[in-house]
């Protein structure tokens, strides 16, 4: 029997989830959970490339849409990175019930930043990679202009414009930014950790990675895809990072 693409459905912090899990041919190895970036879905070119290489590699992987958006329930002007760390725990847990173990965390941008503060919750957890990830969520603040988040604060919400879409951003959005403190959470993992990052990211510096890779104290790993940008948008570019990624459960797991 061939390799197996489920779509598959799970409780998360505010709803029913949607999610696509990749099962290799071969008795999986582990299972990972695969977190996308701020706006984005689990059908976005990296994600998908990310799992690709990832189950080639001989692990079952669960890419899924974060609540109140793609195909998953809820409102997107309700969530927060709080919501996004509940939603990834639910994800690994899902995994783990499902018998896909050992388990990993891997998380693109801000789901990278949220699979940090998720992973140490969640004693299944075994190992974290962080791809193209700030060192601390509040860095998604920079994507909107001051206007829109003063309308926020003083209104309740606000509706911003990002990549060419709309958006209704909550205070609380912004309030809970700051209630994240990632240094602290990172040095306090007790997981291997691994931090991959492209050398020409525009979006979020080279230099978040290495400031993650720093103030970790476990176990660590800390790869650069030379040339490539945020979304890593040369397919090779994600599957070397995809590779890389399963040399390192390869060590871990």
């Amino acid at each position: 029997m061939g390799h197996v693409h489920e779509i598959v459905t799970f409780t998360g912090s505010a709803g029913s989830l949607s999610g696509s899990l990749q099962i290799p041919e071969s008795t999986p190895r582990g299972g990972v959970v695969l977190s996308h970036c701020f706006t984005c879905s689990k059908s976005l070119k990296v994600t998908r490339y990310l799992a690709t290489a990832i189950e080639a590699g001989g692990y079952a992987v669960l890419r899924y849409d974060f609540t109140g958006l793609g195909e998953s329930e809820g409102e997107f002007g309700e969530t927060s990175v709080t919501t996004n760390v509940g939603d990834i725990e639910a994800a690994a847990q899902y995994m783990h019930a499902r018998g896909f173990g050992p388990c990993a965390l891997v998380g693109h941008s801000l789901g990278g930043a949220a699979t940090l503060l998720a992973a140490g919750n969640v004693d299944e957890v075994k190992a974290v990679s962080a791809v193209a990830a700030p060192f601390s969520p509040d860095h998604v603040r920079h994507l909107f202009a001051e206007s829109d988040i003063d309308t926020a604060l003083s209104s309740g919400s606000a509706e911003v414009k990002l990549a060419g879409r709309s958006f209704h951003i909550s205070a609380e959005f912004f309030r809970d930014l700051e209630r994240h403190c990632s240094p602290e959470r990172i040095a306090a993992l007790n997981r291997p950790l691994q931090v991959v990052h492209g050398t020409e990211d525009r979006l979020v510096d080279i230099e978040e990675g290495i400031r993650i890779f720093n103030a970790a104290r476990q176990p660590k790993w800390y790869t650069s895809i030379p040339d490539a940008d945020h979304l890593f948008v040369q397919e090779h570019h994600a599957m070397n990072a995809g590779h890389a990624i399963v040399a390192f459960l390869d060590a871990v797991l």
